[in-house]
């Protein structure tokens, strides 16, 4: 005697529980080697544009620097490259950018370490700290 195909098909429909489970255990364990792997590179992405907004900062005081023949003051702060003398400003942009953390790019003239120092306290907004907590300024290389 054959069993009814008709009950063997209803039977061999859609996915078991376990299936599912097993699928669904898969994918979660590709997502967290993807997260591990892609999240570190934003750190290092927003190091990268802090470096880069330093030294055009950087560049916007040298124009300063050569027009007026000195930094602007640590009170006249990085406002004196928007506000310069040169229409316009000595950067581009209506305002002073802010590092990738939200917060002011800092400065000081005289520098501890130049003539005129920018610098962003990293992730943590703390002095010190390592990797995407370290300070960035202008006079790294």
């Amino acid at each position: 005697m054959r069993p009814d195909p008709r009950k063997r098909r209803r039977r061999e429909q859609g996915f078991t529980l376990v299936e599912l489970m097993v699928v669904i255990v898969i994918i979660g364990l590709l997502a967290t080697i993807v997260a591990i792997n892609v999240l570190p590179s934003g750190d290092q992405a927003r190091v990268t544009r802090a470096k880069a907004d330093i030294n055009t900062i950087q560049g916007g005081l040298d124009l300063y620097k050569l027009q007026n023949g000195r930094y602007p003051s640590t009170s006249e702060g990085l406002a004196a490259l928007v506000q310069g003398g040169r229409s316009g400003g000595y950067l581009k942009g209506s305002s002073v950018p802010q590092d990738p953390w939200g917060r002011d790019y800092l400065y000081a003239s005289p520098g501890q370490h130049g003539e005129a120092d920018v610098w962003s306290l990293g992730a943590d907004g703390q002095e010190g700290g390592e990797d995407a907590n370290a300070d960035i300024g202008s006079w790294q290389s």
